[in-house]
């Protein structure tokens, strides 16, 4: 992180020093001396969870509400010092999350411009996320290879053990004995079923460019359908979302799994809220982006239990007496296969499944 000194002056900004702060995954912010927002970077914007559009103009306090530490900090840059935040606790507005951040307020000012400040802000558990996220991925393709292996050890007997049946079915001369083998061929066919939902996010998957609003409508739709009653949704959709490229089947599925296991948390009573960003310059699984859409599905049942949170899209985890825990462990496998990530977030009233998916250069 770079510290400025008092008024140090910089240069008139040029095309390519705006593309070194657009780049930045440091979030930065010019403010003049009445503490309104002139400048905010993508890594500000993906922050904030805001625009530049909706950001500029507005007083800094609104935008982060870290109290009257950063009162003192901009009061002691407008007399010529620089100050750091160490650890402050950020809410951003309309989101219950909290961050964990540090804050450098530094003097600033340029040829065309004097008397601002330059606010640099960075998440202190970037870097854990990051770490996380990597290790998650590697446990869960280990954990996929042991499926895999499974499902072609179990499947293979199964087959054999349901022709063997039908074959003995034929011979038996009482009718009472054929509930045996139809006992047999039923759960034969159940553990089949079982073991391909399993294995469903390993299917060969489609490169289509395919809308994300339509995909979650098009579940939405399913949803209302199925539970005509004690369902409601809100949308908060971003208009300028583009296409990204994948398998659209797949990924309803995927968010179907998601909003399923929102409405049975919630007992088929209660508001889902389904909400669209795009992210700019946003690094994921170790790897930048330059552009990464965000797709949060939001529940107010009752939460997940803090011992689940952290295996929650792990196979066979699943907080309710008749789940198989499958459902998300299926929807990652499949956010992964279209090289993004999803994450959890849970507290009573508020769980949030977010959903972020790149956008590729080619596309």
């Amino acid at each position: 992180m770079h510290h400025y000194g008092a008024n140090v002056m910089i240069p008139p900004q040029t095309d390519e020093h705006l593309q070194v702060l657009e780049a930045l995954a440091t979030a930065v912010l010019v403010v003049g001396m009445d503490r309104r927002i002139s400048f905010m970077n993508p890594a500000a914007e993906n922050l904030l969870q805001t625009s530049t559009q909706r950001g500029m103009g507005r007083d800094v306090i609104e935008m982060l509400p870290l109290g009257v530490t950063l009162q003192a900090a901009l009061m002691a840059a407008q007399q010529g010092a620089t100050t750091t935040l160490r650890e402050e606790t950020l809410v951003r507005p309309g989101n219950a999350e909290e961050l964990s951040v540090d804050c450098t307020v530094s003097p600033f000012s340029s040829r065309s411009e004097s008397g601002s400040m330059i606010i640099e802000l960075n998440r202190v558990d970037q870097l854990t996320r990051i770490a996380r996220d990597t290790w998650v991925h590697e446990r869960q393709d280990a954990l996929n290879q042991i499926v895999r292996a499974l499902a072609h050890e179990i499947k293979n007997p199964l087959g054999g053990l349901r022709g063997a049946a039908q074959l003995l079915d034929r011979e038996l001369p009482r009718r009472e004995l054929r509930e045996y083998t139809y006992i047999i061929t039923h759960e034969a066919d159940r553990l089949s079923g079982l073991v391909d939902r399993l294995t469903g996010g390993f299917h060969v998957m489609d490169h289509e460019p395919f809308n994300l609003h339509a995909v979650l409508e098009h579940v939405r739709k399913l949803i209302l359908v199925e539970i005509p009653q004690g369902i409601q949704f809100e949308r908060d959709y971003d208009p300028s979302i583009p296409e990204i490229c994948g398998d659209r089947a797949q990924m309803i599925q995927a968010v179907l799994n998601v909003v399923r296991n929102a409405v049975q948390a919630m007992n088929n009573r209660g508001q889902i809220n389904l909400r669209t960003r795009v992210r700019r310059q946003y690094t994921l699984r170790n790897q930048r982006h330059r552009l990464v859409l965000e797709a949060s599905i939001t529940d107010n049942g009752p939460g997940i239990e803090p011992e689940l949170i952290g295996r929650v899209f792990f196979p066979m985890v699943t907080g309710r007496a008749d789940g198989t825990g499958l459902g998300l462990a299926l929807a990652q496998e499949i956010v992964h296969r279209h090289d993004g990530l999803i994450e959890c977030t849970s507290q009573p009233g508020h769980t949030c499944f977010t959903l972020y998916l790149p956008v590729k250069a080619s596309q």
